[in-house]
């Protein structure tokens, strides 16, 4: 046998076993049915929801999230009650399928209950997917797009000199991308970053302040400060780092338009939810006033809130926390339609996002082309409690988060050690969001 004929009968021998080893794969997927669904609700850290899909083959199962740290019982009923006699004996594999019958089971769409519940099952079967494939699932998705994903962390800070040393500190360790928040006497990592101040004369246990710990929000004061932050560290650390904001949608819209001009100077990586979804239209006058890049979606639930944001590039990152939104499923389709716009995508990643959520978030950060940065979260500095109750949790090294090549999402859920960790039920941090307000007593929307 010559050179080249033993070169092709290898090559030859070495296609037919891969296609065997994808038959074999693709005669077992068909013959899956799915035997159990149950969603199961955790609280090492915050409440997390996580689903789990069993399969009719012994030891065969996927998780998924369904984080709603808000409603999570309404989530674990609408899985449980609806969705788990909905989905009994059909093929997981058939993904595509069985995320369009579930969007459409209840006949209204697009809420925030049934979106996460729809994302903890459509997570678990990309989960089930890859592991009968033995490959991760950004491999489904056709492989990787980057060797690692960037991450953007906390920095905190009581001073704008503290908050300097942590950024100086952090580039060390070769973190690159900050979200500042503005520097406060308190605790930083409180809450989702609110800052607040007390009236004076005020007893915050009477009327109209009756909030937790009697705090309120003042927005004008708090983004005067924001600023004075951007201006200081751009001063003192320079150009070199990258720094983003978070404005929760807590001013005027007419005074975000007057914010984003101011901050323009200071080269943002990206303001985030300068207005509420409600106010969408005035994406529109801040593009036609400044260049000044916009990160939007944290609180979007529905197609009709993003599409027309990504079609009239009024946005330059989506923000959207893929469970809210359905799961991978339309996470990729929205990616997709992102690239053809030129905006990155920036997935929501916060602490009230499951381990297996945010392996969910890294399956398509290292897929898409069009990535923008990931948000840290629990990654970055993991609770022991998390990593216990999710071994294989994913972990951020010199700024980065580097691929796992574990089939699946590559995260397990030990259901004895979150049992260890039950769910406590509504505290007054979940209702935080209600509560928040100005001096004369108006809710502020978070």
């Amino acid at each position: 046998m010559t050179t080249l004929n033993r070169r092709m009968f290898v090559n030859s021998a070495a296609c037919c076993a891969v296609g065997a080893v994808a038959n074999a794969a693709q005669h077992r997927d068909r013959n899956l049915k799915i035997r159990d669904v149950r969603a199961i609700i955790t609280q090492p850290t915050t409440a997390l929801t996580v689903v789990k899909v069993e399969t009719s083959e012994p030891g065969l199962y996927g998780l998924g999230c369904a984080t709603f740290a808000y409603q999570s019982t309404a989530v674990a009923a609408a899985v449980n009650d609806y969705l788990r006699p909905f989905l009994i004996g059909k093929n997981p594999g058939d993904i595509e399928d069985i995320w369009q019958s579930c969007y459409q089971s209840g006949y209204w769409r697009n809420g925030p209950v049934l979106n996460n519940a729809i994302s903890g099952i459509d997570q678990a079967l990309w989960d089930i997917k890859g592991k009968v494939a033995g490959m991760p699932v950004y491999e489904l998705f056709g492989g990787k797009a980057r060797d690692a994903v960037p991450v953007y962390v906390v920095p905190g800070g009581r001073s704008l000199n503290e908050m300097e040393d942590r950024i100086r500190e952090l580039m060390e360790q070769k973190f690159y991308y900050f979200k500042i928040t503005r520097p406060d006497n308190r605790d930083p990592y409180r809450g989702p970053n609110i800052v607040t101040r007390r009236v004076p004369g005020i007893d915050p246990s009477q009327g109209i302040l009756e909030t937790e710990a009697g705090e309120i929000f003042e927005p004008k004061q708090h983004f005067q400060r924001v600023i004075e932050t951007f201006e200081h560290l751009r001063g003192t650390i320079g150009s070199n780092v990258e720094l983003l904001h978070d404005v929760h949608e807590r001013m005027p819209p007419i005074e975000g338009i007057g914010f984003a001009k101011d901050v323009e100077q200071y080269k943002p990586f990206f303001i985030e939810d300068l207005f509420a979804p409600e106010d969408i239209d005035y994406f529109r006058i801040v593009r036609e006033q400044t260049s000044t890049p916009m990160a939007m979606g944290e609180l979007f639930n529905n197609p009709h809130e993003w599409n027309p944001l990504i079609k009239d590039r009024l946005i330059d990152f989506i923000r959207v926390h893929i469970s809210q939104i359905g799961g991978l499923t339309p996470a990729r389709k929205l990616a997709a339609l992102c690239e053809a716009f030129n905006v990155r995508t920036a997935w929501h990643g916060p602490g009230d996002t499951s381990p297996v959520g945010h392996a969910a978030n890294l399956a398509l950060d290292f897929n898409v082309w069009n990535l923008g940065v990931q948000e840290a979260g629990p990654m970055w500095k993991p609770d022991d409690r998390l990593r216990e109750v999710f071994p294989g949790m994913p972990e951020v090294r010199d700024g980065y988060v580097w691929p796992s090549k574990t089939p699946g999402l590559g995260v397990e859920l030990d259901e004895k050690a979150a049992e260890k960790y039950p769910f406590r039920g509504i505290t007054k941090a979940a209702n935080k969001w209600g509560n928040l307000r100005r001096a004369d007593g108006t809710i502020v929307r978070p």
